[in-house]
């Protein structure tokens, strides 16, 4: 196939498989103004499908920079909070969400660390009625990638051509190499789901976490359920959040999360890169965190509010996941934390839960849902069952359960 026939596929697979538009439905797409071409394959495979309109809204990395570089210090406290509450009331009435990231993970390098700490906290203020509505799937949703010069650079420096290295890279980890797809993705879906099964059949109270730098306890959230692969909405909409997938993940409580953890990869968050985070926790809380790089920017996203430096997710991802056999860092989350296990710190997600999330069962809530990998070919991963005994579910890296 061509460069231009897989682009279709994705598009088509991100229409019918990831945000699965339904007829009659507006779709909303987010996406980086180098992304045009994909977008307007995407606009066309949803129009196929039946959608009533799709709206498009594009960000620009360099009217970013330029911001961070340029603005006046009162800039940084500033979101556009009637921008989300317009895109909250189109969810709200049933349209769905399609995202396309991309942003080159070295693009607020050298600008100034508080800075982007403050503007962090005053978008997530001002998402907070989108992400609520997200996490809670209102509304079908999905988030894919494309690969742009900055962030092909990043992962590929010093390449003659990095872009076509890093398209080979998506359109592998994301399936669209197969004979057929979207078959693959239903057979992918199965599996997880059996995986998901297993795990909700055990009812572990807690996970330990074994490895290089860390020893971490993460006790479940009563009532906690695993989910992988296709979510629901509450209208009956199955879906695929992520593309690509290789997760299970469950609810960690609130206070219930004791030791310490090192990342395994690095972190982009808001287009900074923070590398090698080590915490401790202790009743749940990070009390101790630093990072070789970025740390300023790490400290300030986990004073975002009180949630910020509790977890909401768990989720554990084997080392020979397609996404890990590439032998890449990505340098952007979609697709690292689909190549280790993982933690998220911040809200808690209401599929994990039986009957949404309840804060009395351990939930977590906080305006940020920030992911970052500890998983490694050297993590050993146990259950402990609610009699204290230890039932292995991970070693090396590899499911054992």
């Amino acid at each position: 196939m061509t460069h231009e026939e897989k682009l279709d596929r994705l598009a088509e697979v991100a229409v019918r498989i990831g945000v699965n538009v339904q007829t009659g439905q507006e779709l909303i797409v987010n996406a980086p103004i180098e992304a045009r071409d994909l977008v307007d394959r995407i606009a066309t495979h949803a129009y196929r499908a039946g959608a009533a309109l799709v709206i498009p809204f594009f960000a620009d990395d360099l009217i970013q920079r330029a911001r961070f570089r340029e603005a006046s210090e009162d800039s940084f406290d500033f979101a556009p909070a009637w921008l989300y509450e317009g895109v909250a009331k189109s969810i709200d009435e049933g349209a769905a969400m399609l995202t396309v990231v991309g942003t080159d993970p070295m693009l607020l390098a050298d600008c100034d660390p508080a800075r982007i700490g403050r503007a962090q906290r005053a978008m997530a203020r001002a998402m907070k009625p989108v992400r609520g509505l997200i996490s809670g799937f209102a509304t079908n949703w999905s988030i894919l990638s494309f690969a742009t010069p900055g962030w092909a650079k990043s992962v590929f420096p010093g390449e003659p051509d990095p872009a076509a290295r890093l398209w080979d890279a998506i359109f592998e980890v994301c399936r669209i190499n197969e004979a057929d797809p979207v078959a693959a993705w239903h057979a992918h879906v199965a599996t997880l789901r059996a995986r998901c099964d297993a795990l909700n059949a055990r009812r572990f109270a807690a996970l330990r976490f074994s490895g290089p730098g860390t020893d971490l306890e993460v006790g479940l959230a009563d009532g906690h359920l695993w989910a992988g692969g296709s979510a629901t909405s509450k209208d009956g909409t199955a879906c695929m959040p992520n593309m690509p997938t290789e997760e299970v993940f469950t609810m960690p409580h609130r206070e219930r999360v004791n030791g310490r953890v090192r990342a395994s990869k690095p972190l982009v968050h808001g287009g900074a890169l923070i590398e090698d985070i080590e915490v401790r926790f202790e009743a749940g809380r990070i009390v101790e965190a630093k990072a070789r790089r970025g740390e300023d920017v790490f400290r300030a996203l986990i004073a975002t509010d009180e949630g910020a430096s509790r977890l909401g997710e768990v989720a554990l991802v084997p080392d020979a996941s397609p996404v890990s056999r590439s032998g890449l860092i990505f340098r952007n989350t979609l697709f690292d934390e689909n190549a280790a296990s993982h933690i998220a710190l911040g809200q808690a997600l209401a599929l994990n839960m039986e009957g949404g999330c309840d804060a009395a069962r351990g939930a977590n809530e906080s305006l940020i849902h920030v992911d970052w990998m500890i998983g490694s070919a050297l993590m050993d991963v146990d259950g402990v069952n609610a009699d204290g005994t230890i039932t292995p579910v991970m070693r090396g890296g590899a499911f054992v359960i």
